[in-house]
Parts: C-alpha cells; structure tokens; sequence
C-alpha cells in the first residue's frame, strides 16, 4: 500500500476515527485504526482511502480522497496514528507498508509504525436501512439539550441513554438520570410517512456523533431492531457514518412526569439568570439547594445559612400567579437554563414540592397571548424544548 494525502485531511480523519477507540481493549486489535486503499470499480487509480475502527459496540467510518499508487489495507494503532498526524508539518503526507511495518512520511519527518494484524480484527457492522434524515446542525442542537439529562450511573444502563422517538415526521429525543427531565421535539424526513418506532442509545455515543456529523449539511438515521429487543442504530453525513448497539431495559414513563396545569409562570432574561446562579452558589456547601422566591416583577436568589457563608441577589422577572418559594440543586438548574435557545426562559411552577418546568419563550408570542396563556399547559404543550427538574425540599 503506497498513498498521498494531505496533512489537514488525514488528520481530520484518524481523530474522527480513533475517537471511538476504547480505552482499554478486550484483544489488541481493536485498539487499531484499519486503513483500506482500494482501486475504484470502473479500473481507473484508486482515488479513497477508507479509514474504519470498532469495539463490538461502536464503529465509525470515513472515507477520504487520496492519490494513490498501490491500493491496500493495513492495521496500525489508531491513538499512536492520531497523535503523529495531529503533530506533522502542513505539507503533503506519503503513507506506505514495507512488510510488517506502516511508513509515514511529511516533510523532513519520517516515523515507522508497527502494524497489528488485519486478519484478526472484526468485520463492522452493515448500516441498517435509512430511515430518515433531517439537518445536521439542528439535529446536533437537539441532541446537546437532552443528552445533559441523562445518567451516568452504568448500574442503571436504561437511565445513561437517550430515547428516540419516530411517529412520522416527529423525532422526539428524551433523558432522564430521575433529578430532571429534557425533552426535545423536532420535524425531520422519514424514508415512510407513517412510521413508529422508538430506540434507546447511549447518550455519550450520541452527543458525540451528532457533534461530529455537522460538517455535512444532513444527517441520515438509520434504525433496525429485532423482536427480542436487541438493535442497532447508524448515523450517516458529510461522508462520515458510524453505529453503535442500543441499550437494553425499559426507559420511564416519562410524559406522565410532564405536569398538565401550573400555578404561576415567571420570565427572565436567560443570561442574567444564568449569571446569577453561578454567583450565588458559589457559597452553596456540595449538595446544598438554590434558594428562589418569586414575586411579582422579582425573583430573589439566596444560597448558604446560619453562621456559613451566604448570598442574595435579586433580579427582574414577569411572573404571573401564586408566589412560591422553591430550591433546587444548582448545577442542575444552570444545566437546563444553558441549554435554553431563547434570550428568556420561561419557569413553570405547580407547587414547591412538584416539578418545575423551563421552556424557551417563544419568539413569536405577542404580549396579549402571552398574558392569557403563560400559566397554562398549551403553552408548554407547543415548546420543543422542557426540562423538568425536580426541586429540593427544604427542612422546616
């Protein structure tokens, strides 16, 4: 195997690739990036390199253009392979085999790799059947809002996943670690008008895919499950695809948590609040609430008391309804108001006690709708985005 390319563009591809290396293999081979030089079809030079890696649970797959001598395949360490191609000179890169050996040189820089053996390592995954697609960026925003909800705590494998909901042109995307809730809706274009189906995917692999797929325009989705369960799920775009294994267990019954009518509803300028949180809770102890009294045109914030350190501080806010007094963790809350694409957002309270709602305010609501709605559910009913936290209750 013998082939040019340039720098940016091999880097590019084996940190794409390698990113899903594990970090400590089952067998050795699957520490390694697979590097395949075929001559195209119609007999004319090989002009792609595909470059390919897989753990039995994830794969991912690019493939590059390459002026090539002599086509081939060959095995190499993917995170060694990254670290040099990352580090080479901005000029062209020759790569080549000379028996048991890769061969990589760029400029004045030459570095002789040790190969792993090809015939041992796994063949990837098939990618299931499209089953839609919709644009790249929208999709990577809807995945990073709900992804933040979910668990990390690998004894509860069905809490550290992202379900996925397809009902015709919706694509409903849900997490949950049992503290908060997001729930996001979006349209997208399904291969069948009428189709239903639901998936449950780690929400690492996702937010890391849906990330890296923004360089083409769209992203393709396709789903296969089999009657016991098991499944798979590939993501295709801007020449990249990859799949990953879904998560076994029974995700919660999540819309049941959403609250059906609210007591009151405040709006606040988004960054303002954010801000605020960040600097009250500073003096919060590790596990100790956010303190928020709203009231009409404020909200006071308060964190720490008795003898320990505390702090105040009072913004503007529209509220509307019965005040209340409630806390929450505030990483939590500063996690969901983060992933709010709105200047304002908008919190719906029930009770102290129960689960408090934040939306985006919508930006075509005028004032007068907005006054005779903002308390009630249509209004959240028609958000595509709800994060649900659960509040902390205070002693006394």
């Amino acid at each position: 195997m013998k082939f040019r390319v340039e720098r940016d563009v091999l880097a590019d591809a084996v940190a794409w690739t390698a990113r899903t290396l594990p970090v400590r293999p089952s067998v050795p081979v699957l520490a390694g990036i697979l590097l395949d030089a075929g001559a195209t079809t119609d007999g004319e030079s090989p002009t792609r390199l595909r470059l390919s890696s897989f753990d039995y649970e994830v794969s991912a797959e690019v493939s590059v253009d390459i002026d090539c001598e002599e086509p081939g395949t060959t095995l190499v360490s993917g995170r060694l392979l990254a670290e040099i191609t990352r580090n080479l000179p901005p000029q062209t890169v020759e790569l080549s085999t000379d028996g048991a050996k890769v061969i990589v040189v760029c400029g004045s820089a030459r570095f002789t790799l040790p190969t792993l053996p090809v015939e041992d390592y796994p063949a990837l995954p098939q990618m299931p059947e499209v089953t839609g697609s919709l644009g790249s960026d929208a999709f990577a925003a809807a995945v990073s809002q709900v992804a933040v909800a979910a668990g990390r705590d690998d004894t509860l494998p069905m809490l550290t996943g992202v379900r996925v909901e397809i009902e015709g042109d919706t694509l409903t995307l849900a997490a949950t670690d049992r503290y908060r809730l997001a729930v996001r809706e979006l349209h997208w274009n399904p291969q069948q008008p009428d189709i239903s189906a639901v998936a449950l995917v780690p929400a690492k692999t996702l937010a890391d895919t849906a990330k890296s797929l923004t360089s083409g325009a769209e992203v393709s989705i396709a789903l296969s499950t089999t009657e016991s369960g098991e499944g798979m799920i590939g993501f295709a775009g801007g020449g990249r695809r990859t799949t990953t294994r879904l998560l076994d267990g029974d995700f919660p019954k999540y819309r049941a948590l959403l609250p059906d009518s609210f007591n009151a509803t405040a709006e606040l300028r988004t960054s303002s609040l954010i801000e605020a949180v960040k600097r009250v809770s500073l003096v919060a102890e590790r596990n100790t609430p956010l303190r928020l009294a709203f009231s009409e045109g404020q909200v006071v914030l308060e964190a720490g008391t008795g003898d320990d350190a505390q702090a105040v501080e009072v913004l503007p806010a529209e509220f509307d309804g019965d005040e209340i007094q409630v806390a929450f963790n505030p990483s939590l809350l500063q996690d969901g108001l983060n992933a709010i694409d709105s200047d304002i957002a908008r919190m719906h309270f029930t009770t102290p006690t129960k689960p408090a709602i934040i939306t985006a305010k919508p930006v075509d609501a005028d004032a007068d709708a907005d006054a005779d709605t903002e308390s009630e559910s249509p209004d959240v009913a028609d958000a595509t985005y709800r994060y649900l936290i659960m509040p902390v209750r205070l002693s006394g």
